[in-house]
């Protein structure tokens, strides 16, 4: 997986960063799960990244809460 960037994650909206939190959390259970059973081969440098990229848009969701209560 691409790094996703800040500027095209704040273009979406909660709805589909939800969506896209739902798939990286999906994808990096399914890569722990692969290196847990021994299965896990040139992927294992895609964890970082991935964890990354949930930072990122755990980041920009909470980003978007504070504006919008503070509206």
């Amino acid at each position: 997986m691409k790094n996703l960037k800040n500027s095209e994650l704040i273009k979406l909206k909660m709805k589909d960063l939800e969506e896209k939190l739902i798939d990286l959390r999906k994808e990096m259970s399914e890569l722990i799960s692969s290196a847990g059973r021994g299965t896990l081969k040139k992927e294992s440098g895609s964890l970082k990244s991935i964890r990354r990229n949930i930072a990122r848009v755990l980041t920009v969701m909470n980003e978007k809460k504070v504006v919008k209560d503070s509206d």
